[in-house]
């Protein structure tokens, strides 16, 4: 296998079909986005990163950041986090309240949106959101190699300006009694984790530790390691998470920005970006192109 040529051939094939999804409108500064836009990237086990498309352009990484922030909590406070969180998949939107009122304040998973805040609570105890958000930082820079990955303001003023439905959400858990902060605190601090922006490199690169790749940095348990990926194949796409496990074999994380993070376990870490979602919020090309290079290469966690 030519790695190289197959993610150039990804790249090519998404230019030439054009069919790119639709943008996140929700968001103003996401609805503002081309499209027509792709980037892969991939580190593999010995350490050699490969790339095509626009793999240095950043871009919001959104709900994939939800993952490193679980690994800090799970790294801070273990398993007592799940008392306040469950470990199932919703079938629901990533911002629905059904489920929510069903379960009397009990998020899912803490990947959707109500499961995030109250992770992003979590990190928040006894501190104030700056040093939260370092911490998220930090985590993410050592995971990656890279000092140079920042939080796009405007984004996460965007969000702030935007989010009624997160603050419908934090205001349910906190009603509860399962957020221990003040709603407002709690949405500030999240929106500004969501608007951590990468590029594809920087994002493969910060993926090494979830996937057990030799060589990178240990940030996590191998228990812990096992376990986020395990919510990353059947919670990381929503109500698209079957869909997406079935067509790649891969656990994999998406956020609306167009950005989806996939775990090869003990083979590659992979990160694909184009901004244009599927009807499940998820990327359509990134999601198209992880599965055609799960089909080629053959990798999958079910052999």
């Amino acid at each position: 296998m030519n790695l190289p040529d197959l993610l150039a051939r990804l790249d090519a094939h998404a230019h030439a079909a054009a069919d790119w999804g639709q943008v996140a409108t929700y968001i103003p500064e996401l609805a503002q986005v081309d499209p027509a836009q792709f980037a892969i990237s991939v580190v593999l086990a010995d350490g050699t990163l490969h790339s095509a498309g626009q793999s240095q352009t950043r871009f919001s990484i959104q709900s994939v950041s939800k993952v490193f922030t679980l690994a800090c909590v799970l790294s801070r406070i273990g398993e007592s986090l799940w008392a306040r969180v469950g470990r199932e998949p919703s079938g629901d939107r990533f911002d629905s309240m059904l489920l929510l009122e069903q379960e009397q304040g009990r998020p899912r998973n803490p990947f959707i949106n109500a499961g995030a805040l109250v992770t992003t609570d979590e990190l928040l105890a006894g501190r104030a959101p700056r040093d939260a958000l370092s911490e998220i930082l930090g985590f993410i820079r050592a995971a990656s190699g890279d000092d140079d990955i920042h939080i796009d303001s405007e984004v996460a003023h965007s969000e702030a300006t935007t989010g009624f439905r997160n603050v419908a959400l934090a205001n349910y858990l906190k009603s509860y009694d399962n957020l221990k902060n003040m709603p407002e605190m709690v949405l500030g601090t999240y929106f500004h984790q969501c608007a951590i922006e990468m590029t594809t490199e920087q994002l493969a690169r910060a993926g090494r530790g979830i996937a057990g790749l030799p060589g990178a940095p240990l940030l996590l348990s191998p228990v812990k390691r096992r376990r986020i990926a395990a919510l990353m194949m059947t919670c990381g796409h929503y109500d698209g998470s079957g869909d997406f496990a079935f067509r790649t074999g891969l656990p994999g994380k998406s956020g609306v920005g167009g950005g989806i993070l996939v775990a090869v376990p003990g083979v590659a870490s992979i990160a694909v970006w184009s901004p244009g979602l599927n009807a499940w919020g998820n990327s359509k090309v990134g999601t198209e192109a992880i599965e055609a290079l799960a089909q080629e290469t053959g990798w999958s966690v079910f052999g």
